[in-house]
């Protein structure tokens, strides 16, 4: 069935009511199973231990479980993440503790039993901090409540060896650090401590925030509730299940309510449905634009939750000043010039993989000058390289959508890529998001994984596609009718410049803005290639005096088609025009052909007659027959509000128009000089190398290169910021649409002379649906392989054998129903996991 704009509308009704006007953020955080499991483990009276105090969270555990036996949180994939290894023990230890769900304690143990072999894939040395800290926790504290584990044999040396690792960081690091950046303090994970780390109640009510949090980890703070009975702790404890109406706590709380609208307003843009939503967006932007304003971006004295903050900074400016916001980037740029959380960074790069995410494509939009900004991006990139690096040949677990996304970013930049190809993308391969990775989880959420929302998305899309397939059926008739697609010499281009009008702006344009760009680029293409290839000088002379004249008479053969669809396309123009002026306005537009046809005429004499222009000279004419300006400014006639009349006439158009016919006329030129070069004609590579005999045609290459992209920073500055051009908005996001074609087209070769190079995204853009086959999910877990000697054993067993080997002894004890084990090495550490429950 196809989407239809009613169907569209009452999505766009639904949404708005569900997401935007709603005021409580809360439910649009995704629940995390471990820090629940800790809240469903609190007594209502610790004396007697007869029922929870949450039992909204108990119930939560009781009907969230997934289908495999695992809770926590899956990756694009549908397949478990890390985080559900931990969780999933919390979950059957929650469970236990209050004797219910036995036949989910069983489908859990069966998950663990079943998957925790493939931590003997992974160098434990690339496991997550968060992991090496809670995960032996949890393992103890199962053992402790009576869930017996049985693991594969292959798995019990890495389990201890995140166990002695594990050690390493309870016998080097503070129990918190002021100093310290990024990491969560030790502290933060007060439920994952041993009881021989000797944490005094006072130290705990000390670091309590002013909400009651600890660290604002719910996990942390239910149990140091259970430890000191503080009633700051039951304040936040009760205010967190409260405004989590389905019994399913974050990983994190408070929430950063900026961070959420900010994820909420790029979700929806990268979905392509920003158009639907301009108030709802416009609003949000303003009033974080309010806050930015207010505040410098470097933390206070607080640091540990460094990299939701970067990540949030670099958010909000790439979207403010993609909505032309005046924000600068040096307040952001400050880690560059600290050592020590470069250093942090470098070392955990996996662990930033949203952060260095978020700094790249922030600077995307480079402005002159922001050469701090520069410096994050290149930070950025090679943190990024490291870390696809590093879950290549480490099994590093990153999950293949996101990956997918961030080899997409590295390999095709931003300005090269199409909007409506972008929105595919991110709805097939990225509709599963996380913000950062917390505490002892992903902090997802849940809005963007909204029903509604991606359903809009698609209809949306397909709805674009039902108009572009019939808007290119249409355009292929003219060009037939004209004889344009016939003409027996050059290249036939109808498809490939429709596909690129359209699916390179992001605007609800009216169909008339893409069919007279795409009607002015085929013209261009075969009158191009007519003066280049087949037309003789005087047949080429006569052309040019009469669209001079504009006056066909006396032409004939290819020289007349020209003429006449030329002249049929501008009085169609005129007559489609809604201002008075259309005489004056017919009038510049052929104005904007005849200088157009003057440039190919000078090009064709300097090739004809072997002459070598100066740069200047050639820059001059080279810039007019690129004909970017050709496509625009006709099209923006019929933008709304459209482009001023005067912004028509050759000798007055705006500095954002002059860029875009330079930076058009060198990203050509760099594709193209090896065509050119045995074709006779001059372009600034070869004009370059002519006056740099020395130098390598890569040097050529490379100097015209970093012209271009000098320029495309100072575009990008008349395109985003007010007060450089007389320009509507309209007028100057498409000019940016144009020079994204372009880009697109010769970005890395010559893909618009390629006959196939285009063919699949053309495809996708037009004609193929989105892709809605659900994600995979684990196959079917396989029934526990009962225990062998020879390859499973209990997990005492295992740390005591394989720390046996490291030279140490294991001691393992258990107590009743919450118990504890200490391991101890030779350095007489202990490392026990005791979980009472006493209040003061």
């Amino acid at each position: 069935m196809e989407p239809s704009k009613s169907s569209i509308q009452s999505l766009v009704s639904e949404i708005k009511e569900e997401i935007f006007s709603n005021d409580n953020l809360h439910p649009f955080v995704s629940s995390s199973a471990y820090d629940t499991a800790w809240l469903a483990m609190i007594p209502v009276d610790p004396r007697k231990q007869n029922c929870p105090m949450f039992k909204n969270c108990l119930n939560w555990i009781l009907e969230n479980q997934n289908q495999e036996g695992f809770w926590g949180e899956t990756n694009y994939e549908g397949l478990p993440t890390f985080n559900t290894l931990p969780a999933t023990l919390a979950c059957m230890v929650a469970l236990q503790t209050w004797n219910v769900g036995q036949e989910n304690i069983e489908k859990g143990l069966a998950f663990v039993h079943s998957k925790v072999e493939i931590l003997s894939k992974i160098n434990y040395q690339n496991l997550p901090r968060w992991f090496v800290i809670v995960f032996p926790a949890m393992i103890a504290l199962a053992q402790a409540a009576g869930v017996e584990l049985v693991f594969p044999k292959g798995s019990k040396r890495v389990i201890a060896d995140i166990f002695f690792k594990r050690q390493q960081i309870l016998k080097t690091e503070e129990l918190v650090d002021e100093s310290q950046y990024c990491d969560l303090p030790l502290l933060a994970y007060l439920e994952s401590l041993p009881s021989t780390y000797n944490v005094h109640q006072e130290e705990i009510v000390k670091h309590l925030s002013n909400d009651g949090s600890l660290f604002q980890s719910p996990s942390a703070t239910a149990y140091a509730f259970m430890l000191t009975g503080n009633d700051k702790c039951r304040r936040y404890l009760m205010s967190l299940v409260q405004n989590c109406l389905n019994g399913g706590v974050p990983a994190k709380y408070p929430m950063d309510e900026e961070l959420i609208k900010l994820c909420m307003v790029d979700h929806v843009q990268r979905l392509g449905l920003a158009e639907h939503f301009n108030e709802d967006i416009e609003k949000i932007l303003a009033k974080i634009y309010r806050d930015v304003k207010n505040h410098k971006a470097k933390p206070g004295k607080t640091n540990f939750f460094l990299p939701i903050k970067l990540y949030k900074d670099f958010l909000a400016f790439r979207l403010l000043r993609m909505q032309g916001y005046e924000v600068n980037p040096e307040n952001l740029c400050w880690f560059l010039n600290d050592a020590k959380i470069l250093k942090h960074m470098e070392e955990n790069c996996e662990q930033f993989i949203t952060v260095m995410y978020s700094i790249y494509t922030a600077t995307n939009l480079l402005f002159p000058g922001e050469y701090e900004f520069e410096e994050a991006r290149k930070f950025a990139k090679r943190m990024l390289e490291r870390t696809i690096k590093t879950n290549k040949d480490h099994n590093f677990v990153l999950s293949k959508g996101f990956q997918n996304v961030i080899k997409h970013e590295l390999k095709l930049p931003w300005i090269a890529r199409l909007d409506h190809l972008d929105y595919r993308k991110w709805i097939e391969e990225y509709n599963i998001t996380p913000l950062w990775i917390g505490k002892n989880s992903f902090y997802r959420l849940s809005c963007l994984d909204n029903k509604n929302l991606m359903q809009l998305a698609v209809e949306n899309y397909e709805f674009r596609q039902l108009i572009y397939r019939n808007e290119l059926e249409e355009l292929k008739r003219w060009s037939m009718k004209w004889g344009l697609s016939d003409m027996g010499f050059g290249r036939e281009k109808t498809t490939y410049l429709y596909f690129a009008i359209a699916a390179s702006n992001s605007l609800p344009l009216e169909p008339i803005v893409r069919l007279i760009g795409a009607k002015a680029g085929i013209i261009i293409t075969v009158a191009d290639d007519f003066y280049d290839m087949e037309g003789s000088l005087s047949e080429l002379e006569a052309l040019t005096d009469a669209v001079k004249r504009w006056d066909g008479k006396g032409l004939q053969g290819h020289g007349k088609t020209i003429f006449n669809v030329l002249d049929d396309l501008v009085k169609d123009i005129t007559s489609k025009c809604h201002t008075k002026e259309r005489s004056e306005i017919g009038e510049k537009i052929r104005d904007i052909w005849r200088e157009t046809f003057f440039s190919w005429m000078v090009e064709k004499t300097w090739s004809h007659s072997g002459y070598i222009p100066s740069v200047n000279e050639y820059l001059q004419t080279a810039m007019i027959s690129i004909a970017a300006h050709t496509l625009v400014l006709p099209a923006s006639c019929f933008l709304n509000p459209c482009i001023p009349i005067e912004k028509l006439k050759p000798a007055e158009y705006e500095n954002i128009t002059k860029l875009l016919m330079a930076i058009t006329r060198l990203l050509n030129d760099t594709r193209s000089y090896q065509k050119e070069k045995a074709d006779g004609k001059m372009n600034l590579v070869l004009l370059h190398l002519n006056e740099n005999p020395e130098a390598h045609i890569d040097e050529s290459i490379a100097y015209v290169e970093e012209i271009v992209g000098m320029k495309w920073k100072e575009f990008l500055k008349h395109v985003l910021m007010d007060g450089f051009d007389d320009l509507p908005k309209p007028c100057k996001n498409i000019h940016l649409s144009c020079l994204k074609a372009f880009q697109m087209f010769f970005n890395s070769s010559n893909l618009f002379d390629s006959k196939t190079a285009l063919v699949d995204d053309i495809k996708k853009a037009i004609y193929l649906p989105i892709d809605r086959t659900p994600k995979p999910f684990l196959k079917p877990l396989p029934s526990p392989v009962p225990a062998k000697k020879d390859n499973v054993t209990k997990i005492s067993a295992s740390f005591e054998g394989a720390l046996r080997n490291r030279g140490s002894t294991t001691i393992i004890k258990q107590q009743t129903n919450f118990g504890k084990i200490s391991i101890k090495r030779p350095e007489k550490v202990h490392i026990p996991v005791r979980f009472n429950f006493c209040f003061i």
